[in-house]
């Protein structure tokens, strides 16, 4: 999965994109101007072939959140489990809201999946983590994924559960170092509880982070086959889509150049690799997967397309969109007087 340099399409993305070897495409805030211009985009995107690529992005909620006006703003989802502490029942009901307004905004304009929800536990110690997370309690983050879950499932979209096994046990950001985590694998069972959870009610894929465990194996979780065979689908039975943080992320660097980063994702039981932000290494990543043929991943990727979508306006003039936007504007003001407070 790619992404592009702009709000449009030009003619060496197009060429990369026809290529058998992508799957898809992840959007970010410098593709999107306007929902028109997103609208125009993602058509020209899914007529360059049959079936069409996905198409991905980072909608989160927070400071992860790449399209603004007119989708609605969405608050740290650390705000939920906010909520969770003073009122579970009603945390969990907005978590359900959260989730599918997130969705069904998405799928109004053909996008097939957000990479969310972040289900890594609050440790206090991973930064680029922060108030992405739900809570510091493994059983409260398991809650309010499960909700959240119900509510993107019902407007059409998969879940991508992340960052796995989890980032939370690292101070340093991957996206610009190297991360271990020193801990033995009984002190993990935490952290796995909300793979544990969603897997036994429906997980439809996991994105794999950049942190090795080296009391487990030296390789990064997403050059792990002992991580992506051993233990997700193994032992923990997961039949979803696996999928790997970019591997532009100095994380990645531990394995070599991109061309041996995306080969040994594969070959450790990953279905689809990220390549972002270096367009320059995107036609020699296309030349070592020439040929290259997955037909058991080529199927948990499609279950990944979108279902059911209503028209952008049909949607925003819908009691439902207004009532979930009422439980959001509700979790926004918590989420300002918590931070502020």
């Amino acid at each position: 999965m790619i992404d592009l340099k702009g709000t449009s399409i030009d003619a060496e993305e197009r060429e990369w994109l026809q290529s058998p070897s992508v799957c898809g495409v992840i959007l970010f805030s410098r593709n999107f101007e306007s929902l028109g211009q997103l609208e125009r985009l993602i058509a020209v995107i899914h007529e360059i072939r049959e079936p069409p690529l996905l198409v991905a992005v980072d909608q989160e909620g927070g400071r992860v959140q790449r399209f603004g006006e007119p989708f609605t703003v969405l608050p740290p989802m650390r705000s939920l489990g906010c909520l969770y502490d003073r009122d579970m029942s009603r945390a969990l009901g907005t978590a359900h809201a959260f989730g599918w307004l997130m969705a069904a905004e998405l799928r109004a304009v053909e996008i097939d999946l957000s990479f969310a929800p972040v289900v890594d536990i609050d440790r206090g110690l991973a930064k680029v983590i922060g108030d992405r997370a739900l809570h510091s309690s493994a059983t409260a983050v398991s809650q309010l994924v499960s909700a959240f879950a119900v509510g993107v499932h019902e407007a059409g979209m998969v879940i991508t559960a992340k960052h796995f096994p989890t980032h939370a046990g690292v101070i340093n950001d991957t996206h610009t170092k190297t991360a271990s985590d020193s801990r033995e694998f009984s002190e993990l069972w935490d952290d796995l509880q909300p793979y544990r959870h969603l897997i036994s009610r429906r997980l439809d894929a996991v994105m794999v982070g950049h942190v090795s465990f080296p009391a487990i194996d030296l390789l990064p979780a997403s050059f792990s086959s002992w991580w992506l065979n051993g233990q997700l689908r193994d032992e923990l039975r997961f039949g979803g889509a696996i999928i790997s943080d970019d591997i532009s992320m100095t994380g990645a660097t531990i394995v070599g150049n991109y061309a041996d980063r995306v080969r040994r994702a594969l070959a450790a039981g990953c279905d689809m690799v990220l390549l972002c932000n270096a367009p320059q290494e995107v036609p020699g990543v296309l030349d070592v997967l020439e040929g290259y043929v997955n037909p058991p991943s080529q199927l948990h990727l499609m279950r990944l397309r979108g279902q059911q979508r209503q028209q952008w306006e049909t949607l925003r003039s819908s009691e439902i969109w207004r009532d979930a936007r009422l439980e959001i504007d509700h979790l926004s003001n918590l989420s300002q007087f918590e931070f502020e407070g």
